[in-house]
């Protein structure tokens, strides 16, 4: 589903998809696979990460609740402007709060949100062994274990899992691939895209 003109200058708005969980529950990789196939079928769209925004935004985050209300408004106001010009968008984003999911639901018209399910231990597992970040700080669950990262979601902070997601998927279960697949099956379902 390439950008088209829909009669004059008026393009055809762009979807959002974000993809939440736990910090280590596979939200990067699902992201950047889901971005990666999504290309190879022809369809644009552009990866918004808070972890990339953080570095622009608040280059020494502190992670506190002001803090996160402004990141995810920003990346909310961004999602909702690419949408708006007819660029497709997939958030790779905790969004640890229900409100700021809710707030990208009422905003973008076409929106979708994937659970990526995970226990946290296993979340802590992940995040205390990987060796690519995708740009999150390293060691979060040992730090915030510590005393030294005390805002953490799922332990200094809380996770808010969405209450109706059109999507929730059990990262101990479901690889990366076969995660991307049901995505852009319920996607085609929710005519975003033909596959």
């Amino acid at each position: 589903m390439a950008l088209f003109s829909l009669g004059g200058d008026r393009l055809q708005q762009g979807w959002c998809v974000w993809i939440t969980g736990l910090p280590g529950s596979g939200k990067s990789v699902v992201s950047e696979a889901l971005i990666k196939l999504l290309s190879d079928k022809g369809i644009n769209a552009q990866l918004l990460s808070s972890d990339a925004l953080r570095k622009v935004l608040t280059p020494r985050p502190t992670y506190s609740p002001e803090e996160r209300d402004i990141v995810y408004a920003t990346l909310v106001y961004i999602a909702e402007l690419l949408t708006r010009n007819g660029v497709n968008v997939v958030i790779d984003a905790t969004g640890n709060l229900r409100r700021y999911r809710d707030s990208a639901r009422n905003k973008i018209a076409k929106f979708m949100e994937v659970y990526l399910s995970c226990p946290l231990e296993v979340c802590m597992e992940r995040e205390a062994r990987r060796a690519k970040t995708h740009g999150a700080p390293r060691r979060i669950y040992e730090r915030a274990l510590k005393g030294k990262a005390p805002t953490v979601p799922g332990i200094g902070q809380p996770y808010e899992p969405p209450i109706n997601p059109e999507l929730v998927l059990d990262t101990t279960i479901v690889k990366p691939e076969h995660a991307v697949q049901k995505i852009l099956e319920v996607m085609a379902e929710k005519q975003f895209l033909k596959l």
